[in-house]
């Protein structure tokens, strides 16, 4: 146990499926728990083996644990040893509260709390990804049905749900996969830290395009790609960029694929990157043709605080970024032509890169600094945050976390 932890007995356990995630993503979220006077607890697979990423979150004070979890894949005994791991863990530190993210935290987490007898349980539902990605066939439609039972059975075990866009809050309650009963919320997504993806100049020259995501085909790579190479056949001079590594998931794009567009000068690829802002600064449109259910796209966030035009598509989560000729383009999932046309706009007229580029940076202020979506949870499990105030939101009555009740 880390010796600077504080002493409280008010204990909250933050559960991810990826370890740098915890910093990277979290980083503000467990800083602002820790400031509210929380012993704050973490949970992850790999951080036994990320040394730097442990030290990182044992510099501000938390208390990190390794637990046992595949990221993707439904291996039941696996799966069953995770659940274990974490009643174990929960048995251990007795966290007054739980909060859980992506969905094998969210499920196991859930159940493991509920039966550790958690006093409050949280789930934070950042997109739904592959099994409710595309049409339902196959291999999708039988891990889908998996994943609905799953989600269902965990999420009425949960005192609050907290989704990143309202149509995914609204399919969960569709399909029956939360109940009436169990509140939620919508958040403006994870957030941004504006302090750290600070507007940049644009680059000089003809617009320059870049995407960064995981390199799956339900993240729009292929139609990127192929809008890539249809631009370059009249623009050679453009720059089409790809950040981003190769994935486990049944989506992924192949080796193969991506050697052909690097080797025909498609796509400059930059591979995985540890820091995407020099990758931002050196564009002038960031774009995602995104259709994985995305919660709301972090690397949207991203651009948009650094000042960069967006073409996105009208899916769930991206569509909530962009305002229509505002401060981009939405197209629709798998609409390659749309795609080369909204990239025609900005090179018709550039003068759009600085204009909807200065929108975007001010959309992001207003709706999606991460200190006002942290405030926003905060407030709803009842935690004083001592970070944050929004003065023009009428603060909730709700009680601390130390005396709130629960619904059983």
């Amino acid at each position: 146990m880390n010796p600077k932890v504080a002493t409280s007995n008010r204990r909250f356990l933050l559960v991810s499926g990826s370890s740098k995630s915890l910093v990277n993503f979290r980083g503000p979220l467990v800083r602002t728990l820790i400031k509210a006077g929380l012993e704050v607890h973490t949970a992850a697979p790999g951080l036994r083996d990320n040394p730097t990423i442990r030290r990182q979150l044992e510099s501000w004070g938390v208390v990190t644990h390794d637990i046992p979890m595949q990221r993707t894949g439904l291996n039941p005994w696996r799966d069953l040893r995770t659940t274990q791991a974490l009643y174990r863990l929960m048995r251990s530190i007795r966290p007054e509260a739980f909060l859980g993210y992506t969905i094998k935290p969210v499920v196991y987490g859930l159940l493991a709390a509920w039966l550790a007898k958690v006093p409050q349980r949280y789930a934070l539902i950042t997109g739904l990804g592959y099994a409710f990605a595309g049409e339902a066939r196959g291999k999708r439609a039988l891990v889908f049905q998996v994943v609905r039972r799953l989600y269902a059975t965990a999420l009425n075990r949960a005192d609050r749900v907290f989704f990143q866009n309202p149509d995914d809050e609204a399919l969960f309650r569709e399909l029956g996969i939360l109940a009436e009963r169990v509140p939620s919320q919508v958040l403006n997504g994870s957030g941004v830290d504006m302090t750290h993806y600070v507007a940049a100049p644009l680059p000089e020259g003809p617009p320059r395009f870049l995407l960064i995501a995981r390199l799956l085909g339900d993240k729009g790579v292929r139609q990127y790609a192929s809008a890539a190479r249809r631009i370059k056949q009249q623009h050679p001079e453009m720059v089409f960029q790809l950040a981003g590594g190769i994935d486990s998931n049944p989506d992924s794009i192949t080796q193969e694929e991506l050697d052909t567009w690097v080797e025909e000068g498609t796509i400059e690829h930059l591979g995985w990157l540890s820091d995407v802002r020099p990758a931002i600064a050196d564009c002038s449109v960031y774009v995602l043709p995104s259709y994985y259910r995305e919660g709301t796209p972090r690397s949207v966030l991203e651009a948009m605080a650094m000042g960069r035009a967006v073409i996105t598509t009208d899916a769930p989560g991206c569509r909530e970024t962009v305002i229509e000729g505002d401060n981009g383009y939405l197209i629709q999932v798998k609409d390659v032509d749309a795609l080369v046309e909204a990239m025609q706009h900005f090179i018709d007229r550039p003068a759009l890169l600085q204009t909807m580029g200065r929108r975007s940076h001010e959309i992001a202020q207003d709706r999606y600094d991460v200190h006002k979506v942290n405030a926003v949870m905060l407030e709803a499990m009842g935690i004083e945050n001592p970070a944050f105030h929004d003065t023009a939101q009428e603060p909730l009555k709700r009680p601390t976390l130390s005396a709130a009740s629960r619904t059983s």
